[in-house]
């Protein structure tokens, strides 16, 4: 992982270079842009793959100063800015995708082409809100409760090794995002009335055991965005599929750039 500055802030980011075409990867909310590893893994040398670490995850600091999907659209594009990248497809996993999805709002001639996973336009159920403010004020007052961390690495990762090496990781982490973060995700703003302005192709995959984005959500960007895929399922997957069934969805990801996927 590599620093630079963009967009009035450190960034924290992984890029494997290369001179062939360009996917810039946003992971979901607690995680970070390790998740994909196995797309780095996977899909370089033919692709060139960048990952990034949103604010307050990883190695990228919360400075403390609220924010919105909207400003961490601009560091994505800012990013690419600073990596010389003009256009890439982009695209991640939930919080991911809601970056995704701003960044082709504000810059359509950047976005070539978006990868979304489990992953919605909607705001905030206002249930949801109400249980995971709970749950992320129980974190910062008590610090790394295992029961919290283990339910959470459930719903993220799903019943999955990796869930456990996710617990180990978030225990030994310094923080966790649980300042200006938790105010962006929860009172995220609705961009579903504006999904026809997205025009170009968007591959849309949801994990079948995906618990945190109802099945309705992705079907309403299947509707809404003109040039989507229909939703493509990988059976197993809870709500972060590149993490643990990497060979699946690099075999989608390199399906979908071959125009091979409807």
């Amino acid at each position: 992982m590599a620093i630079l500055h963009a967009n009035g802030r450190d960034l924290c980011y992984s890029d494997s270079g290369g001179d062939g075409p360009v996917i810039v990867l946003a992971h979901g909310y607690f995680l970070d842009g390790s998740m994909f590893q196995g797309q780095l893994d996977g899909l370089a040398p033919g692709h060139r793959v960048v990952t990034w670490d949103a604010r307050g995850h990883g190695g990228t600091p919360d400075d403390g100063v609220p924010f919105t999907y909207w400003d961490s659209a601009r560091d994505l594009l800012a990013l690419m800015d600073a990596l010389g990248i003009g256009e890439a497809t982009v695209g991640g996993v939930s919080q991911g995708g809601f970056i995704s999805l701003r960044a082709a709002l504000l810059a359509p001639d950047r976005i070539g082409r978006l990868v979304l996973f489990d992953t919605e336009s909607h705001a905030c159920d206002p249930g949801d809100q109400v249980a995971y403010r709970g749950l992320f004020d129980v974190l910062a007052a008590n610090g790394p409760v295992p029961e919290v961390l283990d339910g959470l690495a459930a719903q993220l990762i799903g019943d999955h090794p990796a869930a456990a090496d996710w617990v180990r990781k978030w225990r030994a982490a310094p923080e966790l995002p649980l300042g200006t973060p938790v105010g962006c995700l929860l009172d995220r703003d609705d961009i579903t009335g504006r999904l026809p302005e997205i025009g170009c192709p968007a591959l849309l995959v949801r994990g079948s055991e995906d618990r945190s984005i109802p099945a309705e959500r992705m079907r309403a960007l299947r509707d809404g965005l003109p040039g989507a895929t229909g939703v493509q399922t990988v059976q197993g997957a809870a709500h972060s599929p590149p993490l643990t069934h990497p060979k699946e969805v690099n075999e989608l990801l390199r399906r979908f750039l071959a125009d091979e996927i409807a």
